[in-house]
């Protein structure tokens, strides 16, 4: 009887001492990091998608000015098709091809409304007009919120991504909850040269 219960005893301790150690394996506080890293993709691809929607409106009232720009605004408005076209399942956020081929599309689309800025300076009239000068400034403001969008995204990866690979956490990470580092934007390829603007 008293072997049993020392068994018991012994069990009941083991079990204490497991659950006082899951406290300090990191497991609430990954699935919190991972939870805002998902709430800060969630931002960035609604700030993508409002810049994906003012792009129409915007070819639309330059296509009226600029008819013999087709060019340009042909290269816009297939740039929008593949952004669109190119999702990311936040699953897939520790996929770096997937990433990768999520960033170029979003790249191709701010090179291809860079250039469609430049022939707007071509066209006085155009800048003038308050339909183009409201669209022109909503689609800044929305590139400015995508900066800060990914810029968030950015902070919460790194917060996650230290946790992901730090020990006991990465253990938690790895065999409990079978997590991965998340992939994080990097530099436009081409972006340390500026931009050349010629009329």
């Amino acid at each position: 009887m008293k072997l049993r219960n020392a068994r018991s005893l012994g069990l009941l301790s083991f079990a204490l001492l497991f659950l006082m150690g899951l406290s300090g394996c990191g497991y609430n506080s990954l699935q919190r990091q991972d939870e805002e890293v998902k709430g800060a993709w969630s931002e960035v691809e609604n700030q993508y998608q409002r810049r994906h929607d003012l792009i129409p409106n915007l070819v639309a009232v330059v296509k009226g000015y600029a008819k013999h720009e087709e060019e340009t605004l042909t290269k816009v408005v297939e740039a929008r098709a593949k952004a669109t076209q190119t999702n990311i399942n936040v699953k897939d956020l520790s996929n770096a091809q997937a990433f990768n081929k999520f960033q170029q599309a979003e790249d191709g689309l701010s090179q291809a409304l860079s250039r469609l800025m430049v022939v707007v300076e071509k066209y006085p009239d155009l800048k003038a007009n308050d339909n183009f000068r409201d669209l022109q400034s909503q689609l800044e403001g929305t590139e400015n919120r995508i900066a800060v969008a990914r810029k968030r995204y950015i902070d919460v990866v790194v917060i996650f991504n230290t946790a992901v690979r730090s020990f006991p956490t990465n253990l938690t990470a790895k065999f409990l909850l079978h997590m991965e580092p998340k992939e994080t934007f990097k530099a436009a390829a081409g972006s340390d040269q500026a931009p050349k603007v010629e009329f």
